[in-house]
This record gives structure tokens, C-alpha cells and sequence, in this order.
């Protein structure tokens, strides 16, 4: 599209940062509205895969992403027990592929910093949009003021799960899990953690995690690694209510390990609780207006591909914008482009969320029988490695390249 657009997008978090950035470049005219008056590097980790860091690569921020994540090149998961349920390398798929662990905060401040920058990107901070109306062929935007921001000629919707945008032609549909995750970021300086996302599970009904995450946010911060522990989302009051040494003792006899970094946690307000949504939409487009990242396909984070999956949204979106003739045209080609890479990790992460986090006993034990027989047949193995890649996009279309992420990464 040669004509520069005046586009609004909401949230400046992964998914409306970096369309700002990349739909900037692309010379349109961009206003960034965020809710938080002053935000900040918070959260906890998160794997990023090839196709985010391609993403950032693109964006230029990929060396000093690198330089505070964490290289993580395997999951594995045991049993309580010890019995391997789940081991596969990015190298069983190619040797050049690898994630990284990182700090969310630490993603934030490289997008957000980088699209303040922006000549032609505006932020209005403080600022929490609530409606989106269509006025005269172009779309205004309503804060819960009841102040009215625009007109722009395309909106971008990417803030988050929660988002309370809607539009009328466009079905938006919100289902949340029974089953959520404490978590918390941990000091680690002397890595008791690291080139692997490790977890250990009891049945379907317990899961503990521990994802190296690299430097936290700051400049003096030091080597920390993630916790995550499954619970019932009505089940967290009672473990707020209760003493953290029962909690740290039944950690330890799980992974001894975690011994040596459980210290930190000396209050129940340095555990926090992440419920997940699930986020079902027909088409992510309507008249001018687009959804991407959480707002468009929240779901579980079992396959941790969230913030991989806004980083890809946003490249897409941008470069079916620059495409196409129209907006319209463009818009139509976004959410086609997207459906079967969306569509595979939506399904297959309903599909394995139960037998990692349920009341279903037969699920956790039909896991810990099926997994291993699976990973040993090597068609299978290499699905599940392409699919922790986030390469996948299902049983009938192939799967993005390998070299198309590949060569954009630092060897």
C-alpha cells in the first residue's frame, strides 16, 4: 500500500509494540495508546522461538535480546517419579534452531523503547480505550473518560485478552480455564538452571516448571530463572491463605534442585497468579479494524508460544497491508494468511492443556504411558520439535521453512 495511513493501535505491549515499530517503518502515521500511565518491565519468562526472534531480527533488536536471554535448547519433562515423559532438542529438527529465555520485561523495554523512538509513532499514555465506533468511513476511538481520539483510518486492537473492543460484524468469543499457574522470577546466579525448560508432573493435576530466563530487566540485573506451579484458579485463595513452607517443601521434594533458589520467595505476594483465557474469533479482521496477539487467539500458555505468535501477527499484518491495493484488501489477506498457523496452535493447545492441567487422573496417566511411545517414532518426534519451534501450522499444510527463520538469526 503506497498511501501512508493514519492507524490508532491499543496496547503497547508485545503484539501493538511491535506493529507500531513495523507499520511505522512502512511510513503510516501511527498513535500508540496505553492504559498504564507509566509502564513498566514487569512479568515473568518466556520462551522465545525462532519465529519471534526472526521477527525481532527484522526489527534490528535480536543482538541485544540475545545478549539478556537465556539459550535454552531442549525441554524435558519427568515424572514425580523420575519416568521421561517428554525430551526433544530444536536440533532434532536443525542444528542452527534454539530458543531463548527471557524475561518478559525485558522484551517490553526493547519494543516500547524502540516505537517511542519512532519519528512517526505517537504514545498517549494513561489512556484506556473501551469502544471503537465507525464514523464517516473511519474509526474513533473512546477512553473511559468518554474522550474521543481520532479519527485514524485503521485500528489495531492488541490489548490483550481482557480487551473490551468489539465491533459488529466481527464474533469475539472468551472462555476461561478452570486451571491457571503461580509464578514468580527467582534469583539464580549460579545457574542452577540452564539450556533447558525443565519440568516435573504428578499426574495430570500437578506441574512445576523452571524456565531460565537470562538477566531480568535493568542494568545491574542478574541471572534469574522462572518458576510456574499449576493450580485451580479457585484453589488460589487457599494457597494465599496458607504457609509457603508446606508449598517450598513439596517443590523441593519434587525437584531438589530448587533448593537453592526457593530463598527468594519470603512472601506470598512475590508469587503471583496467571489465569489463562481462551480467545475465539472467526476472522481477526472488520471494517478497519484488525485484532492481533492475545486480543485476537489468547490461549494456554502449554506450548509457549504467545508472545512468538504477536511478534509473527504483527510482521503479518504489516506486510499484507504493504501488499495490497486496498486496506480492505490487505486486511482480507491478513487473517487468510493467518488461519492455519493460528489454527494449529489453537487447536493443539485445547487438545493438550487437559493432560497437563485437569482433574482428569486417567489423563495424566494416559501422558506418562503415550508420550514416550510417541517421541520414539521419529515423525512424530520431529512434529513435536517443529511444533516447540513454532513452525507448525498442522496435519495438512506444511510448515513454515526452516531457512525461511534461520538465516535472519545470528550464528
Amino acid at each position: 500500500m503506497r498511501d501512508a495511513l493514519d492507524i490508532g493501535i491499543v496496547g503497547a505491549g508485545t503484539a501493538g509494540s511491535a506493529a507500531a515499530l513495523l507499520l511505522a517503518r512502512a511510513g503510516h502515521r501511527v498513535t500508540l495508546f496505553e492504559r498504564v500511565p507509566a509502564p513498566s518491565a514487569v512479568g515473568a519468562g518466556i520462551v522465545l522461538q525462532p519465529t519471534g526472534q526472526s521477527v525481532l531480527a527484522r526489527l534490528g533488536l535480536l543482538g541485544s535480546i540475545l545478549e539478556r536471554g537465556a539459550r535454552i535448547d531442549r525441554l524435558r519433562c519427568e515424572t514425580d517419579r523420575k519416568r521421561v515423559v517428554v525430551d526433544i532438542a530444536y536440533a532434532d529438527v536443525d542444528a542452527r534452531l534454539f530458543g531463548i529465555g527471557l524475561h518478559r520485561g525485558v522484551l517490553f523495554e526493547a519494543l516500547f523503547d524502540a516505537a517511542r523512538a519512532q519519528e512517526n509513532v505517537r504514545v498517549e499514555l494513561g489512556v484506556e480505550i473501551t469502544g471503537c465506533e465507525l464514523e464517516h468511513d473511519r474509526r474513533v476511538l473512546v477512553d473511559t473518560r468518554g474522550e474521543r481520539h481520532g479519527p485514524f483510518d485503521l485500528i489495531v486492537v492488541a490489548d490483550g485478552a481482557g480487551s473490551r473492543i468489539a465491533s459488529s460484524d466481527v464474533e469475539r468469543r472468551v472462555s476461561h480455564y478452570a486451571w491457571g499457574a503461580l509464578w514468580c522470577v527467582l534469583p539464580d546466579p549460579e545457574r542452577v538452571y540452564r539450556g533447558e525448560l525443565y519440568q516435573v508432573v504428578r499426574g495430570a493435576r500437578r506441574m512445576l516448571g523452571f524456565l531460565p530466563t537470562g538477566r531480568g530487566p535493568g542494568e545491574r540485573a542478574e541471572n534469574v530463572v522462572s518458576l510456574y506451579w499449576s493450580l485451580r484458579a479457585d484453589a488460589v485463595e487457599r494457597w494465599r491463605e496458607s504457609g509457603l513452607a508446606p508449598w517450598k517443601d513439596e517443590i523441593v521434594r519434587l525437584e531438589p534442585r530448587a533448593a537453592r533458589v526457593l530463598d527468594a520467595i519470603d512472601a506470598h505476594e512475590r508469587v503471583l497468579f496467571a489465569a489463562y483465557r481462551d480467545v475465539v474469533m472467526p476472522r481477526w479482521h472488520g471494517a478497519r479494524m484488525v485484532w492481533i496477539g492475545d486480543a485476537a487467539h489468547a490461549m494456554s500458555p502449554q506450548l509457549g508460544q504467545g508472545a512468538n505468535l504477536a511478534l509473527w501477527d504483527a510482521m503479518s499484518l504489516a506486510d499484507a497491508i504493504e501488499a495490497h491495493p486496498t486496506l480492505e484488501s490487505g486486511l482480507r489477506a491478513y487473517s487468510r494468511a493467518r488461519r492455519p498457523h493460528l489454527g494449529f496452535y489453537q487447536l493443539a493447545t485445547r487438545w493438550l492443556t487437559p493432560f497437563f492441567q485437569s482433574d482428569a487422573a486417567a489423563l495424566g496417566w494416559l501422558r506418562d504411558a503415550l508420550m514416550p511411545i510417541g517421541l520414539a517414532i521419529p515423525y512424530v518426534k520431529r512434529r513435536m520439535v517443529r511444533s516447540m519451534a513454532g513452525i507448525e501450522r498442522g496435519l495438512v499444510r506444511a510448515a513454515l521453512p526452516v531457512d525461511a527463520v534461520v538465516p535472519r538469526l545470528p550464528r
